[in-house]
């Protein structure tokens, strides 16, 4: 068996675990590409694995775009949770529209209102939750282990493709004939709010595009911080 067959094997067995396991659970999908993998082996095996998404109001068009190509391709849909229209609407009114790139602190009082918060709500209920993080895509997660403690929301939290590259991705999505976010194919290899993403030039990390005005280390929108610190407990 290659290395992509085993770790394409064993990721399938991580969701059929959390599956049998873990419910409950939930997968939060970005609506790009690593997150089309898992949405693809999730719906095509019908796991009782309920997938939902953050609508931020900040969207790529494409990226919305993606719902309707799940619902055809798959018959199912996206379960969405927006940011509380009050919270956004007096970070406007206070800061700017586009704050953001005022300070870190902006960016990330932003992303605490409009993905932080509608997280908690989603995941309420719930025993597990599922992301796309692999290990490969930033310096923040070089540590990231398959299967963690959410302490912070109280359950466990499971990161399929933590140790699948790129090419591994982009390999099932081919092969398997995903659909997937067209912005990937003019430069996008991580993809978030449009005003907070770029195209990177080739070479360039893949979280490059990302924040591109802050430091790689304070590149994490929080949801996957603990009281503002990345912590991982391996399980």
């Amino acid at each position: 068996m290659s290395d992509y067959a085993s770790r394409l094997a064993a990721t399938a067995a991580t969701l059929e675990r959390i599956a049998s396991e873990f419910t409950p659970a939930v997968f939060a999908s970005s609506l790009a590409a690593e997150d089309m993998v898992l949405t693809d082996l999730i719906l095509r095996k019908q796991l009782p694995i309920r997938i939902f998404s953050l609508e931020t109001g900040r969207l790529h068009a494409e990226t919305l775009g993606m719902l309707d190509k799940i619902k055809q391709t798959y018959g199912a849909e996206v379960a969405l949770y927006k940011p509380d229209a009050a919270a956004v609407a007096d970070y406007v009114s206070n800061h700017g529209l586009n704050a953001f790139y005022d300070s870190v602190e902006m960016r990330k009082e932003c992303c605490r209102i409009r993905k932080v918060e509608p997280l908690k709500r989603a995941l309420a209920g719930n025993k597990a939750w599922v992301t796309g993080q692999r290990r490969a895509q930033a310096a923040t997660r070089t540590a990231l282990a398959v299967q963690e403690d959410d302490a912070a929301h109280g359950m466990q939290k499971f990161n399929p493709l933590a140790d699948w590259s790129e090419q591994d991705v982009w390999h099932y999505i081919r092969n398997n004939n995903v659909p997937y976010n067209p912005l990937h194919d003019k430069g996008y290899p991580s993809i978030g709010c449009e005003p907070c993403t770029r195209a990177i030039q080739p070479g360039e990390d893949v979280r490059a595009g990302r924040w591109w005005w802050e430091n790689p280390e304070s590149k994490e929108c929080g949801l996957h911080l603990v009281d503002g610190k990345l912590i991982r407990i391996k399980q």
